[in-house]
């Protein structure tokens, strides 16, 4: 797993960007897939979700993740969803002690969301899509139906493709220039013309400064390159694969 400093100094939260390592998956999803959306195997699946909760030192019904959908919806949650019944939402937050809140990826960003005086946590899978529509935004918004008040969050923006791996086509970069002419500083040109690399990240970390978000912190990796420790949806689609796993990062508030 990794943490951030900025998190971990946060009384009664505590926090993990998992990798794909430490878990009972085999093949395609070696080792801790825990996307339940994948074709691995059910029961493997469940079990590494269940290693998730205990390493956070809670029961295994108590990991809650959303039907995530690349959407700009954020949920309070009061209470683990039961079976089959999560919401279509991309991100969390609760006041709740106990609740694990995960977020799971395979190159969108997980963005882990708490409060500096430890009275609710968030979390958000952004990709580029959710990103630009406002996931981040939303968050916010209901971390302060919490009472949370915006300069009073940190988020850090973990694992996800970095912009050397993210190649898009030629007509990618409009809806990011018609929000925001400033927003030509995360593309720069691809090893194709016509072909930019998006830096996701750094776009994200700019939303959360527009939306308030006091304190923000990056964790520099590759999710596309470093197929040691990370899933990477574009990695698999370049081999050809037919599947992929997904890694998962979580945040608690603790009792």
């Amino acid at each position: 797993m990794i943490t951030l400093a900025v998190l971990n100094e946060i009384p009664r939260v505590r926090h993990a960007f998992f990798t794909r390592e430490g878990g009972l998956s085999d093949g395609l999803y070696r080792s801790l897939n825990c996307g339940p959306g994948s074709k691995d195997q059910p029961d493997a699946v469940a079990a590494n979700r269940a290693r998730i909760a205990e390493m956070l030192e809670r029961p295994a019904d108590h990991l809650v993740t959303v039907h995530q959908a690349h959407t700009a919806l954020a949920v309070v949650v009061d209470a683990p969803f039961a079976p089959g019944h999560a919401p279509k939402a991309d991100a969390m937050v609760t006041n709740r002690p106990g609740l694990v809140l995960g977020i799971l990826t395979a190159d969108c960003a997980p963005v882990l969301f708490a409060d500096k005086k430890g009275r609710a946590v968030g979390a958000a899978h952004a990709g580029w899509r959710g990103a630009q529509g406002g996931v981040l935004d939303q968050t916010v918004a209901r971390m302060a139906e919490l009472g949370v008040a915006a300069a009073d969050l940190v988020a850090v923006v973990g694992p996800c493709i970095a912009a050397c791996s993210y190649e898009v086509g030629p007509e990618f970069p409009k809806v990011f220039l018609d929000e925001d002419p400033r927003n030509r500083d995360f593309f720069a040109k691809g090893r194709r013309d016509g072909h930019p690399l998006f830096d996701l990240p750094g776009y994200i970390a700019r939303r959360l400064a527009q939306a308030g978000v006091g304190t923000i912190g990056r964790i520099p990796a590759d999710t596309c390159r470093d197929e040691a420790r990370f899933f990477s949806y574009r990695r698999s689609t370049l081999r050809g694969e037919p599947d992929y796993g997904r890694q998962i990062s979580a945040i608690v508030l603790e009792r």
